[in-house]
């Protein structure tokens, strides 16, 4: 008899115990429970820029992106009549700019990149992200990028003034963008352009100022609407050149495309009312002006490669 009880007590303090701790359990999952989540925004843009114009979003850790951009001639030149068909509306006109793109991100919040931009010329440039778009403990609601460039002009110099330092332009862009939903993406882009020297004499400046606005619509998990639009502030009308010819550019950049994630690329189908390959003469040096006609097709291919595996520790 006393064996039986002593058995009864034993097993009774396994089952306190156990209800104890199943208590215990359940408090820490409540306490879990109430604590505010975190969530970070991401997928802002699918690129790192939007179409010409720099996105906010930056390659991933230890990722380097590859990017090639290709533009033909004006779809519609003025005078030219039926021949522009034969040309294919820009696409046989003779005409042709490329530019190759190499990011790499070395963090979370910076990446370095370098391009070949064509006619002898190429970029340098870092990005650095400074804010996230995010809910919760903290409440962010944009995120934002420092965007600078540097371009070189590696022609041959026609006089021997033309110094080293007198062929580097610069570019700094400050990229705010907030994610409104799952389907619809805003950025603004100030932008500020320096030369370090310029070749006309009258109504011109080495400082161009621009503001952008681009876009993103989500039309499926795989396609997407893209556009954006620049509008050059200063240093656009009225200049002369050397010989003393008047100088006008076109301060208006509008361009749309339609993106397409193939999984392993992001392509990028898109009309644009530059012919230009870089964002400095885009932006600054226009030289089409805003017309239907005027508009240039081109692409924009992507592909990310993991160079770096990245261990994730929690």
């Amino acid at each position: 008899m006393k064996k039986i009880v002593l058995i009864f007590m034993i097993a009774c303090g396994f089952f306190m115990k156990a209800t104890a701790q199943d208590d215990l359990l359940g408090d820490l999952v409540k306490d879990d429970s109430s604590k505010v989540k975190q969530n970070i925004t991401t997928a802002t843009f699918k690129s790192f820029r939007i179409i010409n114009l720099q996105s906010v979003e930056m390659t991933g850790k230890g990722n380097l992106q590859f990017m090639i951009s290709h533009r033909f001639g004006q779809v519609w030149k003025e005078g030219k009549g039926l021949s522009n068909i034969a040309q294919l509306f820009g696409l046989n006109s003779g005409f042709a700019s490329t530019y190759m793109s190499f990011d790499y991100s070395f963090t979370d919040y910076m990446n370095l990149g370098f391009a070949m931009t064509g006619n002898a010329r190429f970029e340098s440039w870092a990005k650095f992200k400074l804010l996230k778009q995010q809910t919760g403990l903290k409440n962010m609601p944009v995120s934002v990028s420092l965007f600078s460039l540097a371009n070189f002009d590696a022609t041959e110099g026609s006089s021997p003034d033309d110094l080293t330092w007198n062929r580097f332009s610069f570019m700094h862009q400050l990229l705010i963008a907030r994610k409104f939903s799952e389907k619809f993406s805003l950025e603004l882009i100030p932008s500020l352009i320096h030369y370090n020297i310029v070749n006309y004499g009258i109504n011109n400046t080495n400082n161009i100022f621009s503001i952008g606005v681009g876009g993103r619509y989500k039309l499926t998990n795989k396609t997407a609407i893209s556009f954006e639009y620049a509008r050059q502030l200063n240093g656009y009308e009225d200049l002369l050149d050397e010989s003393a010819s008047a100088v006008n550019y076109t301060p208006d950049l509008f361009s749309i495309g339609y993106d397409w994630d193939t999984g392993g690329h992001i392509f990028q189908f898109f009309l644009s009312s530059s012919t230009s390959a870089t964002n400095i003469a885009q932006l600054s040096s226009n030289t089409a002006n805003f017309r239907p006609g005027n508009f240039s097709l081109g692409f924009n291919l992507n592909r990310s490669y993991g160079i770096k595996k990245v261990v994730q520790t929690h």
